[in-house]
């Protein structure tokens, strides 16, 4: 090899390292910006001298007819239901939808731990957190209610630290039960040393009767159902006797409910009948309902339409039929004198713009949210 050919690989060498140097240099520059991989944060565990309450001790809301005996203690009917009711209206009361439990507490952390009835804990259109969990609400400093957590169900079992790093003071709490799954117990944990009050249930319930809809689908968390809701904006218990594809206007839901002391009555079977069912069965209901709640406001409530009625003309006449049913129904009723009578048109309850929906029917969040704003008024001048 020749003088000037060495130098020109020699050279080349040279300028190889360099390079090589260089992107040594730029990688270890770029380390030593990057920032440092963070912890992963710890979930909140229970601590083992926790002290659990049986909420059995001081009562759900949601949970009427009194002490009357049960088959279960979450039952939503009591025992005797069984031999008057439809069988499957029997198997769907023994979901704990509509219950509520408070409580206050100065805790900086709330825990829970409940068994369920059922080993299927969500739905095809429904997440386990709206079948099975357990949803946490908080009065911040204004007396609003607001959303504090939900669980996650993965099994029958649950045992959970709901939240931690609470703001300090004393707080009231309300924690919604599953709306699709019953429960066998329930208890409420606390740090050892926190403050806690079980708040008795509040008397003179709304009590709504409906189908699939009332019952909780298809809601994220059962603080999220438009019944649930609605108590909280009116800062009234709820009794939820939505029962799914069984809310039918039945005489025998009809006798129990007039047991109760209602504050106001909402009738909501639309979504489970058709217009013949409503003409024959909604007058007389709401007459038995009178004959014990001669002056309870009762809400008739028209089918909501599917929110893809808009571009399915036979669903779109079926609602169309379904309201007229039910306009016949409350015109008779008015015209016979029947006071304390109210009215919610079907219309736009999910909205109006095909969006309140996962599967046409039954309500995502934003559906239930939108039911709520269609009732709200309606039931504040009622209950007025």
């Amino acid at each position: 090899m020749g003088f000037f050919a060495q130098k020109i690989l020699k050279q080349r060498l040279l300028d190889s390292m360099k390079v090589f140097a260089l992107i040594l240099l730029s990688v270890g520059f770029a380390f030593a910006q990057s920032p440092k991989t963070p912890a992963k944060a710890k979930g909140a565990t229970i601590p083992s001298d926790a002290v659990w309450h049986d909420v059995t001790t001081w009562g759900v809301e949601g949970r009427g007819w009194g002490d009357q005996q049960r088959l279960r203690w979450f039952d939503r009917f009591p025992a005797k239901a069984q031999k008057t009711v439809t069988p499957a209206v029997w198997t769907l009361s023994r979901d704990s939808a509509g219950m509520m439990v408070r409580f206050k507490s100065n805790a900086k952390a709330i825990y829970c731990r409940y068994d369920l009835m059922k080993p299927s804990l969500a739905l095809s259109a429904m997440p386990a957190t709206g079948v099975s969990g357990l949803d946490l609400y908080a009065r911040d400093e204004k007396g609003q209610w607001r959303w504090v957590a939900c669980t996650k169900p993965d099994k029958q079992h649950v045992e959970a630290a709901m939240i931690s790093d609470l703001a300090p003071g004393e707080h009231e709490f309300a924690a919604y039960l599953p709306l699709y799954n019953g429960m066998e117990k329930l208890e409420i944990g606390v740090p050892k040393d926190a403050k806690f009050e079980g708040l008795k249930p509040r008397q003179k319930p709304i009590v709504f009767y409906g189908t699939s809809i009332t019952h909780g689908a298809n809601a994220s968390r059962p603080g999220m159902v438009h019944t649930a809701i609605l108590g909280r904006r009116l800062d009234r218990a709820v009794i939820n006797l939505g029962f799914s594809g069984n809310g039918r206007m039945d005489a025998a839901v009809g006798d129990l409910i007039n047991e109760l002391d209602a504050a106001a009555i909402v009738i909501d079977c639309g979504p489970n009948m058709g217009p013949a069912d409503i003409t024959a069965k909604c007058v007389p209901l709401v007459k038995q309902l009178r004959s014990k709640h001669t002056a309870t406001p009762i809400i008739l409530v028209e089918d909501r339409r599917f929110t893809n009625s808009w571009i399915t003309p036979q669903k779109a006449k079926f609602h169309d039929d379904n309201h007229a049913a039910l306009q016949a129904a409350f015109k008779q009723l008015k015209s016979e004198k029947v006071a304390h009578l109210s009215y919610i048109s079907g219309d736009a309850l999910y909205g109006t713009d095909a969006e309140g929906a996962n599967d046409a029917s039954h309500a995502t969040d934003l559906g239930f949210m939108r039911q709520a704003d269609a009732f709200e008024p309606v039931l504040r001048a009622a209950l007025r």
